[in-house]
């Protein structure tokens, strides 16, 4: 189940880079954007199936670790920063390595937050 999502997660992450390409010297917009939106993902994923569903036991392993896990790519953001530092550019660089982490960790913890709110309301 983790590899048959993370093959879904890493094909539409492969897809955002078609879309919109990042130029060899440019900054990873595409990969900001993956991340963040993934990061998200999960926050509304895990508060759904870990307060609100009684998912099956195989949903967190397909969507959590494989969908998510292949659809946000850390692996792609270290060789980035890597990318920028040896462009001689370390100030998008560490600018790029600070932005991801709180955008990241922002995201998690909004949608989190937000989903929670939604549902308590939502039960009322």
């Amino acid at each position: 189940m983790v590899a048959l999502g993370g093959a879904l997660g890493a094909s539409a992450r492969y897809g955002a880079a078609l879309l919109w390409p990042t130029a060899a010297d440019g900054f990873p917009w595409t990969t900001l954007g993956v991340n963040t939106l993934g990061c998200a993902a999960i926050g509304v994923f895990m508060v759904l199936i870990g307060e609100v569903w009684a998912a099956h036991r195989l949903v967190r392993p397909f969507v959590g670790t494989g969908v998510l896990g292949g659809f946000t790519t850390f692996s792609t953001y270290a060789v980035d920063i890597q990318r920028l530092l040896d462009a001689g550019r370390p100030g998008p660089g560490l600018g790029y390595l600070a932005l991801t982490l709180m955008a990241a960790l922002t995201a998690v913890w909004s949608t989190a937050w937000a989903t929670r709110r939604i549902v308590a309301w939502r039960r009322g």
